[in-house]
Order: C-alpha cells, then sequence, then structure tokens
C-alpha cells in the first residue's frame, strides 16, 4: 500500500487524494517529530512562566480574558474539543473526513502548533487503522477554520463520542481505538486548540473538487465533439490559429481537446447539406471559450490549494525567536493571529461553482439542440424511433434541466454572507465550510448533466445514416454501448440508461474512451 510521508513543509494534492480516498498509510518524518519537540519545549517553558499566553493559559474567543492555573489547563482543553462538537445533521463522507484529519495532521507536523509528537502519531494511527470520525454537515462557520467538523475529530482521538470503523460500523470511538491498540491522547496545554483552527475541511473539499474537475472538463470537451458531431457543425471554429489571437490557455486546450477528437470525421463540414448555416449556434461554436474559461478557474483555484497545503494554519501559532517580532521568551513564543480566516479557499470554492454552473448550461443547450427537430438538422424528434408513439430522449432533457436550475442556485456565493458569533469577538466570518459543501453537490451534478448530454450524443451519431464518425468518437459510442448504455430504438424504461452513462462519466471512462484514440487530452 501507498505510504505518504509527512513533513514540516506540507503536502501535495495527490497526497490528500491518497488518503483521503484511497486508504494510503500516513508516516511522520524524523523531521516532523524534531520540531513537534521543539515547538512543545517552548510551549512547556510558556506554560511554566506567570505570563498569560492565548491557548496556553487562557480561555477561547470572547472569554480569553480569564487567566487559567496549572490545575485547569488540561480540563480546559478537554472542554474546548467536548463543547465545539457541536456539529448538526446529516454525516459527512468518509473521504472528507478523512482529508479533514490528515490536512490537521499537516498543520500539526509544521512545528508551528505546540502540539507533542505522541498526539501527531495517534492521528496518524487513527487514520491508518481506517477509524472515521462522525462528523456531521452543520457547524463550520469557516472562521475559526472548521471547528466543530474538527472538534468530532479531536474527539475522537480522546476516545470519545462515534466513530466509523473500517468495516463501515458506527460503534463508540473508545471501542475501536482499544480494538487497534490505540491508546485515546490526555490533552495538555495548547493541544485541543490546535486541534481545532484550521481550514482543512474546506481544503480538503477543494482539493478533491479539483481532481473530480480535471476529469469532468475534459469530459465535457468529448461530449461537446459529440454533440457537434452529431449535429453535422463544422470543426474549422477549432483551428489553433483561431484561438491564438485570443490567449486564454484553458480555450486553447479545450478547442485542442475537441479538435482531437474529431479527427478523421465524417460528419463535420456537412452543415451547409440540408439548409444553408454560415456558422453553428453559440452552444456549439463557443463550447471551448466557456470550458476553457472554466479551466483557467480550475488553474486559480489550483494556485490557491497549493498555497493553502503548504500553509500551516492555527490561531495562536508557535515561532522560535528571530522569526519577526520583539516578543521573545526562551526559545520561541506564541502569537495570535488571523490565518485560520477561509477567504482565499472560500472564495475559489465559490468560483468554482459559477464555472461549473456556466459548463452545465452550455451542455444542457446542446443537448436541447439535439432533440429539437427544427434545430437539429435532420435528427428525428427527441431522437425518438417512433416520434408520437415513442417520446424518445424527451425527458431525459428535463432531468437535465432541473440539475442546471439547481446549479444556478448553487452558484450563489457562500463567502459573501457572514454572521457574527462568539460574542462579536469573532464578528466576520468566511462560510468557506458551506462553499466546499454546495460545490460538492454542483459537481456531482455536473457530472449528471455531461452524462445526459453523452448518452444523446451517442444516440444521435449512430442516426446519421451514410456518415462515418471520427475514430475517437466511434470509440466512445462503442464503450457506452458497452457499458449497458442501449442506443436507438422504442422507448424504454430510461432511469438504468441515466444512471449507467452517469457512472460512465464518473469514472472518467469518457476521457479514458477518447484516449484509446486521440492520446492523452489536455
Amino acid at each position: 500500500m501507498h505510504t505518504v510521508v509527512v513533513g514540516t513543509s506540507g503536502v501535495t494534492g495527490a497526497d490528500v487524494l491518497a488518503v483521503a480516498r484511497h486508504g494510503a498509510r500516513v508516516e511522520l518524518s524524523e523531521e516532523a517529530v524534531a520540531a513537534l519537540a521543539a515547538a512543545r519545549a517552548i510551549v512547556d517553558a510558556l506554560a511554566a512562566k506567570p505570563d498569560p499566553v492565548y491557548g496556553v493559559s487562557t480561555g477561547f474567543g470572547a472569554l480569553a480574558t480569564r487567566h487559567i492555573g496549572p490545575e485547569l489547563r488540561g480540563r480546559l482543553q478537554r472542554n474546548i474539543v467536548r463543547s465545539h462538537a457541536a456539529g448538526m445533521g446529516p454525516r459527512v463522507e468518509r473521504e472528507v473526513v478523512r482529508a479533514l484529519m490528515f490536512l490537521r495532521l499537516k498543520t500539526v507536523c509544521s512545528g508551528h502548533t505546540g502540539v507533542r509528537p505522541e498526539v501527531a502519531q495517534t492521528m496518524a494511527d487513527v487514520l491508518n487503522a481506517g477509524i472515521t470520525p462522525v462528523v456531521h454537515e452543520y457547524g463550520s462557520l469557516g472562521c475559526s477554520g472548521d471547528l466543530a467538523p474538527l472538534s468530532h475529530c479531536a474527539l475522537t482521538l480522546m476516545g470519545e463520542g462515534d466513530a466509523e470503523g473500517p468495516d463501515g460500523t458506527v460503534r463508540p470511538a473508545g471501542e475501536l481505538l482499544s480494538e487497534h491498540g490505540i491508546r485515546p491522547v490526555a490533552l495538555r496545554e495548547k493541544e485541543g486548540l490546535a486541534l481545532l483552527n484550521g481550514t482543512d475541511g474546506m481544503l480538503g473539499m477543494l482539493v478533491m473538487a479539483l481532481a473530480d474537475l480535471d476529469t469532468l472538463y475534459k469530459s465535457a470537451d468529448v461530449t461537446a465533439a459529440l454533440t457537434l458531431e452529431a449535429l453535422l457543425g463544422t470543426d474549422r471554429v477549432l483551428a489553433p490559429e483561431l484561438h491564438a489571437i485570443r490567449p486564454h490557455p484553458g480555450q486553447a486546450d479545450s478547442a485542442a481537446n475537441m479538435l482531437a477528437v474529431l479527427k478523421g470525421s465524417g460528419l463535420t463540414g456537412h452543415h451547409q447539406d440540408d439548409a444553408p448555416r454560415v456558422q453553428d449556434a453559440y452552444s456549439v461554436r463557443c463550447a471551448p471559450q466557456v470550458a476553457g474559461a472554466g479551466r483557467d478557474t480550475l488553474a486559480h483555484a489550483r494556485l490557491v490549494a497549493e498555497r493553502e497545503l503548504a500553509a500551516a494554519v492555527d490561531n495562536p501559532v508557535v515561532l522560535p525567536d528571530g522569526d519577526g517580532a520583539d516578543l521573545g521568551t526562551g526559545g520561541g513564543r506564541v502569537e495570535s493571529n488571523g490565518n485560520f480566516h477561509g477567504a482565499p479557499v472560500a472564495y475559489v470554492l465559490d468560483f468554482l461553482a459559477i464555472a461549473v454552473a456556466d459548463l452545465a448550461s452550455i451542455a444542457e443547450r446542446r443537448t436541447d439542440r439535439l432533440l429539437d427537430k427544427n434545430r437539429s438538422h435532420g435528427l428525428p424528434p427527441f431522437l425518438a424511433d417512433d416520434a408520437g408513439v415513442d417520446s424518445g430522449l424527451m425527458i431525459a432533457q428535463y432531468t437535465q434541466a432541473a440539475l442546471v436550475s439547481e446549479l444556478k442556485r448553487l452558484a450563489m456565493p457562500a463567502s459573501v454572507d457572514s454572521i457574527p458569533s462568539s460574542a462579536m469577538q469573532e464578528d466576520h466570518v468566511s462560510m468557506g465550510w458551506s462553499a466546499a459543501r454546495k460545490l460538492r453537490t454542483a459537481v456531482d451534478n455536473l457530472t449528471r448533466v455531461i452524462a445526459v448530454e453523452l448518452y444523446a450524443a451517442t444516440r444521435a451519431i449512430p442516426l446519421r445514416e451514410g456518415l462515418t464518425p471520427a475514430p475517437a468518437s466511434r470509440a466512445v459510442v462503442d464503450a457506452v454501448l458497452a457499458a449497458g448504455v442501449e442506443g436507438p430504438g422504442p422507448d424504454r424504461f430510461l432511469a438504468p440508461d441515466l444512471a449507467a452513462a452517469e457512472a460512465f462519466v464518473r469514472e472518467g471512462r469518457v476521457v479514458t474512451a477518447a484516449e484509446t484514440v486521440t492520446g492523452p487530452l489536455r
């Protein structure tokens, strides 16, 4: 099994996917263990002094004015975990929780949190045992980080609350830890707070969305090409020189992908045979411009994710002497900061939801064009076998339209909202967790929208009798049929076909099928 080693300089998106989705083992590097010990020594030195230090010897948030004596500090750290584990609603998906835990471990290992090495090791042990804390949908305002979700994870480290075992059964966390030989942690100064205070949930969901959207954007290029072909459109609008004079990189990549899929087609270029058509409709002709803009949005979001993956997000943070201020005490200091604010991540999560909605919108317009006999240039109404007796794909487009309508609602930014909390101490929040949750729904819906276009296009192309599709198109059509999606014919129970098409898209098989002919798509 693949192993991910966590050091002091952050992790990669590939590391997150390996742990969250594929169960990769986690190990701490020697460098990380040394950094953990060094930072802990600073916290212990500060804890021994009479001066109050936030997170070490004070309360939290609006209660930070109270000085906490040594005899109450363990209780203080336990209490913040218990009280902040206040989530409600449905359970969050296992992969999201694993990403959340792994990314908090990443920050802990940076050496800026003051957590003891044994706590970090316990976090790794829980991940490696396949134990997944029960985390709920609601509870994070995205500032100070994803507090409630992270608190439920920390509760599991303490052997409290509920968690899901590797067999998928939810049981008391203490029982699961015991079965796997994991000793619950007894939190000390600063540790409870350090386990809760980060953007890890929203970041994990961003990383996974980026991976999914990379495949979906390639899939959309393929389905757009298939639709262009089925409509007897022209591929001349995809010529590289046309896109070079508007040098958006994503646009050039999308056009190149479509051109690669259409290479050798006997259907393109017939757009003036049945009736004069100087140019194709926007939904066909402008496919690279819309998908390309989304690709460039992905590139920006990826840059933000990479920066956040290299960050140490906590408040307060442990800094060694000589790191920038004049508050040195002993070997270092603990400083309050605002790095836990989720705005950078929240903004790109919302930006992606907008791009996703628009990609789905143009795909739906192409599907509708395939089904409308007045605009499909010779295809039967709704691609029906015997129109009037058969309804064909009429209602498949209704389903697609309903999904697009919901995507438009999901495109409303979450990050423009803010509700003050903690007695006005935390008076501006990011709502990044909410932005991430709605983006996950949006990605699922986009998958379904592309699946409907795929189904319609692969049904339409065989109806162009006497014309030969491009080899890549033929490969996609054949792969779809082999996956259990039936081709043209009389009406039948449509939901199973749509479900099979959805699985085909979700598993990346649209891209895989096309690439057997085209080679790697961009």
